[in-house]
């Protein structure tokens, strides 16, 4: 595979940017909804509520290879702007060929380009090829806190 192009997602990638963010949902185990991911990126991008990228092959031909989404949040002790890098998904045909290295640099540009102070992620405990990557590119395992969720439906 050749260059990998990242670009901020716009309203005419809806369908390539759903199909991708349903497999990603399916990777988590949760039931494949087409029409559900549809309406959920639709939303997102066009209320703007979170920041999309997309990436493919430089050329800008042939369908997109992965994305991300982040959502804005802020550090209460650092007093600044964060990022949590929320989802992230590259199709199986091009793992390991530099997609998710290229998200994960434009989502470093992007984070300082906005004056954020620091940038988060979470991934299953067992998902260990993700977590070699993160720890290769500098990102830091979490040992001060611990994350508790509380289901509200």
């Amino acid at each position: 595979m050749g260059s990998i192009s990242v670009r901020r997602a716009v309203m005419d990638d809806l369908a390539a940017v759903a199909a991708l963010f349903d497999a990603y949902r399916q990777f988590y185990d949760e039931q494949s909804d087409p029409d559900g991911a549809k309406a959920f990126v639709a939303q997102r991008l066009s209320s703007g509520d979170s920041a999309i990228f997309v990436a493919q092959a430089a050329d800008a031909t042939g369908p997109l290879l992965g994305f991300m989404q982040l959502y804005p949040s802020y550090s209460s002790t650092r007093m600044a702007r964060a990022w949590i890098l929320n989802d992230l998904f590259v199709i199986p045909a091009a793992r390991k060929a530099g997609v998710a290295r290229a998200l994960l640099s434009r989502a470093l540009g992007f984070a300082r380009a906005t004056g954020a102070a620091e940038m988060s992620l979470e991934t299953a405990s067992d998902n260990t090829i993700a977590q070699a990557a993160y720890e290769k590119l500098g990102w830091q395992r979490e040992t001060r806190f611990i994350k508790y969720n509380l289901p509200l439906g």
